[in-house]
């Protein structure tokens, strides 16, 4: 039997013979201080981490942390209020806790919005803490983004060398969409975090096989439930089989503690879901994004199986059966990971590691069944794959930004690979692999960076030579002196990180604003739009019609310089469909080339026309929306005065001061057809503006009935008009049309600038 143990190796020179394979026992952890020895004092100990490490190990890791935290949070309030919709909430949560338990969209209570609230609370607590404001809404997101570095680090550490977390807290930091989305106010910032936590804690359960770490798990993944659903049980399967195979203890005890984890799980999770569901429909909000006010149907139709399937009712585009339709959101395949819509997203290291987790397991394959080294690979790399697969073929709603589920499993397994491999490096295959995987990240690289070749052109040329080079270096020059080998794997891991770091340091230099953000540079992701190959970066301009953005053609602006997006216009939409009804043109000028959405989305003319695409309000990277103005500063954007689906209303000071006047008389100020629309006036104004229809405007809520007693009450002011006459994503004859068309018969019409209200107290003079 071989004296190796599961303990990492340090990264030193390599044996002089092939090592015995590796039989990993039990970690051993650090002595116990001798009885009536002092502890050590808490400072210390966190300096100095594990007596058995090295003195650098703990203030690298602590380092790593720092510079996460710094870097994520440089030019965080670029993005003011990032994504309205969510922010709209968030401001609703921290005036009301009835809103906030709820994850109400305003603090009326009218509609909820159409996840669970429990990425809302950190930041609802943070507003009702620090006041409504920018830092104060991304600020906790930030934090569950050093927080998921810190746990991958701690993941791979206990099997691996420090080098190997280190490593992996690096590659998921420098991350483009991990640097994105763990600065926006998503549900996906505390849905990464609560996925690496439960990875954690499978792996810890492996090791010793004490039920708490298995119930911790299954709590991780229940609470991640209330913050995006059916998503975060993607990896259950995995998580489940690995230590039903591989715990160290007897198979009766494996499922009894499987099952103790479930009941874990559906506790965690279930508990809000138990009291929404059992709480009287009349007295609680709507449930946003369900067609039927319950939370289970929206868990297993819009926000579950339909995500599969693209059967969606209340989708755009549509009700049930269309939302599937072939590239409605993008082409699925083995290979939409790594394609221009998502590729400089995720997928930099990608290529690297799954030869890693082959390797990985290769080398582990003699192993012992309780090996806690292979079950990492498994857990990690299980969770890579799954998820992987199921973004890849899923045929409902999906956006470039979901992939950062991918972060800390793709970052865990290019530690714990590189590691495992670099330990085995005086064999040949080992070494041989471990090359082939600096190859394919520099080669993949190189294709990425190819993609924005406006963008640092001379970058890939360096990664591309830097990578090949580090390659040879591995393969021979290790076997030449230690020295040697430790600089060919330095110039290896910067080449490899070359690239997803210039990208990650252009997604940190704009705000994003909008329902879709991507990272990167201008160009970075080019997103098949509705009905065909269209464009979407960045924040998403206001009314108008979809059309596709391409790098800069036609005018267009890149790196969102001044936000000017001066498109010419002489790209016209082809083969455009209707798009959202309520659009008065389908023949649009929108820059644009195949595909995209004809008929204009609710905004000033909505008819598809380029419009005000000059002003001060940036379009995040260059891209967005052809329409009628675009994001601001302060994460408003649109013409008119009106939003659309994916954005947010510029609100005039003259719009502020109507809706503010006499506004305590009033639940809500105003009521607007769609949830963007309504959140600009509310985060505006600070007063609750009901959302008609939710976040599509398809939600039959309220109906025309209930608006009706509403307004009879003296309950809502206004009505904001979309100037289209319906909804954005519904019939012309869903609840949204039937109320604008009630409310425009019957109630005075009052415009103030560009915008266009009904005074819901004020009959109109024909009437």
């Amino acid at each position: 039997m071989s004296t190796h143990t599961d303990h990492p190796a340090q990264w030193g020179p390599p044996p002089t013979s092939p090592p015995a394979p590796y039989t990993p026992e039990a970690r051993p952890e650090a002595p116990a201080p001798e009885s009536g020895e002092p502890a050590q004092p808490f400072v210390r100990r966190l300096w100095r981490g594990r007596p058995e490490d090295p003195r650098w190990v703990r203030p690298a890791f602590l380092g790593l942390l720092t510079a996460t935290l710094l870097l994520y949070l440089y030019n965080l309030s670029a993005s003011g209020y990032a994504n309205s919709f969510y922010s709209a909430a968030v401001q609703a949560g921290s005036k009301s806790w009835k809103a906030f338990f709820f994850g109400s969209l305003d603090a009326g209570n009218a509609i909820t919005v159409d996840k669970p609230p429990a990425s809302l609370w950190p930041m609802e607590l943070s507003v009702r803490i620090f006041g409504l404001n920018s830092w104060a809404i991304l600020a906790p997101e930030v934090l569950m983004g050093v927080a998921t570095v810190a746990v991958v680090y701690a993941g791979v550490r206990r099997r691996f060398s420090p080098a190997a977390g280190l490593i992996a807290g690096a590659v998921l930091a420098l991350t483009p969409v991990a640097a994105l989305m763990f600065r926006f106010n998503n549900p996906d910032a505390m849905l990464a975090l609560l996925m690496a936590v439960a990875c954690y804690m499978v792996v810890r359960a492996v090791e010793d096989g004490r039920t708490k770490w298995l119930v911790w798990a299954g709590a991780a993944i229940g609470f991640a439930f209330l913050a995006k659903t059916l998503q975060a049980i993607l990896i259950l399967p995995p998580l489940a089989i690995v230590y039903a195979v591989c715990a160290p203890v007897s198979v009766k005890k494996r499922f009894g503690q499987l099952a103790v984890a479930t009941g874990a799980l559906v506790v965690s999770g279930g508990w809000w879901v138990t009291v929404v569901e059992l709480w009287p429909a009349s007295s609680r909000p709507y449930i946003g994004g369900s067609q039927d006010n319950s939370f289970l149907s929206l868990t297993f139709g819009y926000n579950g199986f339909g995500r599969l399937s693209g059967d969606e009712t209340g989708s755009v585009g549509g009700g049930g059966g269309g939302g599937g339709s072939t590239g409605q959101w993008g082409a699925t395949g083995w290979d939409r990971m790594f394609n221009s819509e998502i590729g400089g997203q995720i997928s930099w290291l990608l290529p690297s590691a799954l030869i890693l987790l082959v390797a990985g397991l290769v080398a582990t394959r003699k192993f012992k069944r309780t090996s806690a080294t292979r079950a990492a690979f498994l857990v990690w790399g299980g969770s890579l794959l799954i998820t992987m697969v199921v973004f890849s073929y899923m045929a409902g709603i999906f956006h470039q930004y979901y992939t950062v589920a991918l972060a800390p499993y793709l970052a865990a397994v290019i530690g714990m690979g590189a590691d495992q491999l670099w330990k085995q490096r005086a064999e040949l295959w080992a070494s041989i692999t471990l090359a082939a995987s600096v190859v394919a990240a520099a080669v993949w690289g190189y294709v990425l960076l190819n993609r924005t070749s406006d963008y640092l052109p001379w970058l890939k040329f360096l990664v591309l030579i830097g990578g090949l080079a580090a390659a040879l270096g591995l393969v021979f020059a290790g076997r030449i002196s230690r020295q040697l080998a430790l600089g060919a794997a330095a110039v290896g891991l910067v080449a490899a990180l070359a690239g997803p770091t210039a990208y990650t340091l252009s997604t940190l230099q704009t705000g994003h604003t909008g329902s879709i953000v991507t990272a990167g540079p201008a160009g970075a992701s080019m997103m098949g739009g509705f009905g065909g190959g269209g464009g979407m970066r960045g924040g998403m301009g206001g009314g108008g019609g979809f059309g596709q953005n391409q790098q800069g053609q036609n005018g267009q602006s890149q790196q969102g310089q001044n936000g000017q997006s001066q498109q010419n216009g002489n790209g016209s939409t082809q083969n455009g469909q209707q798009g959202f009804p309520g659009g008065t043109g389908g023949n649009g000028n929108s820059t644009g080339g195949t595909g995209g959405f004809g008929g204009g989305m609710p905004g000033q003319n909505g008819n598809g026309s380029t419009q005000n695409q000059q002003g001060n309000g940036t379009t995040r990277n260059g891209n967005g929306f052809p329409g009628g103005g675009q994001m601001g500063d302060g994460g408003m954007g649109g013409g008119g005065g009106v939003g659309g689906l994916l954005n947010g209303a510029t609100v005039s000071s003259q719009a502020k001061k109507l809706l503010e006047k006499d506004s305590s008389k009033y639940t809500w100020v105003a009521a607007a057809i769609g949830a963007q629309n309504a959140a600009s006036y509310q985060l505006s104004t600070g007063d609750p503006v009901m959302a008609i229809g939710g976040f599509n405007g398809t939600d039959p809520s309220p109906t025309l009935a209930q608006f009706k007693k509403y307004v009879a009450d003296g309950r809502i002011h206004y009505f904001i008009s979309s100037g289209t006459g319906g909804g954005m994503g519904g019939s012309s004859t869903g609840t949204s049309s039937q109320i604008t068309s009630w409310v425009e018969k019957n109630f005075k019409k009052v415009t103030v600038g560009s915008s266009t209200f009904y005074d819901l107290t004020q009959k109109a003079s024909s009437s």
